[in-house]
């Protein structure tokens, strides 16, 4: 397919201008016209680039871009190198972030839900764009237990703030950086929230309002959704897709 066809459809798949982001969603660096073979990442690193070199991908998406809200407009030393690298080899880099966090199939919200057992998930589109999902696990199981359940999902044990005996069943989740959710996860009633990161705040927020919060990686908690984007973008359009899994212990 034409990467003006790849672009079109993903902002339309996505709702890409249905969200106020902190980066530009949609294609980020221009490459070549046509695409075959894509590579699906969760963050735009110099070694994901390279890996996307290495299988000759015509196009790279990830979660996480470039171009964020604040940071420095220069392109000079580690964006340089990543960007001349993505210019030399005419690979098209495409970002989504909130639109993946969101589209309720495919993403990082509706995807970790499933990896997790949690059944009559739902986004509450009332609070941040739709961003926090909530539902139930079929039976209620210790805390610990649930932690279990997250190591065998994730491949990383999570940091949880709460009684690892007490039983919970009742979840809310937002993944990534995503831990001040707690105070509205704790307004629904829930027995859990899970994201990927932790603040210092959050041990108290948790602690007093009665709430079990696991802290499950960031990049941990992102990688089902664009890897279910790029299969699907394979299946649709008979592309070849490699997911690059690029360890980070954050």
């Amino acid at each position: 397919m034409t990467r003006t066809e790849l672009t079109q459809y993903l902002a339309d798949f996505l709702h890409v201008s249905a969200f106020k982001d902190y980066a530009p969603n949609g294609l980020q660096v221009e490459g070549k016209d046509e695409i075959c073979t894509i590579v699906t990442g969760v963050t735009a690193c110099q070694a994901l680039i390279d890996e996307a070199i290495r299988l000759n991908a015509d196009a790279i998406l990830v979660h996480h871009g470039f171009f964020w809200k604040n940071e420095p407009e220069v392109i000079t030393g580690m964006k340089q190198r990543r960007i001349k690298a993505l210019l030399k080899h005419e690979i098209n880099l495409f970002g989504y972030h909130l639109p993946l966090d969101a589209h309720p199939m495919l993403g990082n919200n509706a995807t970790l839900g499933r990896q997790l057992g949690i059944v009559d998930a739902e986004a509450i589109e009332e609070v941040a764009q739709g961003l926090l999902w909530r539902g139930k696990l079929d039976l209620a199981v210790s805390s610990s237990e649930f932690s279990h359940t997250l190591e065998d999902a994730l491949g990383r044990a999570p940091l949880h703030i709460g009684d690892g005996d007490a039983k919970i069943q009742y979840l809310a989740w937002c993944t990534g950086g995503a831990q001040d959710y707690i105070d509205v996860a704790a307004s629904l009633g829930v027995d859990a929230f899970i994201s990927g990161e932790v603040s210092e705040r959050t041990f108290h927020s948790a602690v007093e309002q009665g709430i079990h919060y696991f802290a499950a990686g960031h990049h941990a908690t992102e990688r089902f959704g664009i890897q279910a984007l790029g299969r699907h973008l394979a299946r649709e359009f008979d592309l070849v897709h490699h997911f690059v899994d690029i360890t980070n212990p954050v």
